[in-house]
């Protein structure tokens, strides 16, 4: 079991950035896939990004191509996601998530087995 913290969120500008940052604990971080979700109120919690446990593959959704970059820190124990072009729509809570089970790049929020408290991200029009 991966147990994580994610910190960074804030309110920000449209147009403007973030980086969140996720500090996990476990040992299986580093055979883990990790991935980024957000929630915004009233809707699902969707995947945002995703990278493998070396950080090998990457995964976006397709609204935040070109917008957002996940990556990780092994040796830290740490993911980031670097948000930038900040939408309004980009207003969620975020979370960071490991997956159930080592050694697999799977999507869907059920893959994901550990969950962080979530860091709320509001951007202003």
């Amino acid at each position: 079991q991966v147990q994580l913290v994610e910190s960074g969120g804030g309110l920000v500008q449209a147009g403007g950035s973030l980086r969140l940052s996720c500090a996990a604990s476990g040992r299986t971080f580093s055979t883990s896939t990790m991935g980024w979700f957000r929630q915004a109120p009233g809707k699902e919690r969707d995947i945002v990004a995703a990278i493998k446990w070396n950080g090998g593959s990457t995964y976006y959704a397709d609204s935040n191509k070109g917008r957002f970059t996940i990556s990780r820190d092994n040796a830290k124990n740490m993911v980031y996601l670097e948000m930038n072009s900040l939408k309004p729509e980009d207003t969620a809570v975020y979370y960071c998530a490991a997956q159930k089970f080592q050694f697999l790049f799977r999507l869907a929020r059920s893959d994901f087995g550990s969950w962080g408290q979530g860091t709320q991200v509001t951007v202003s029009a």
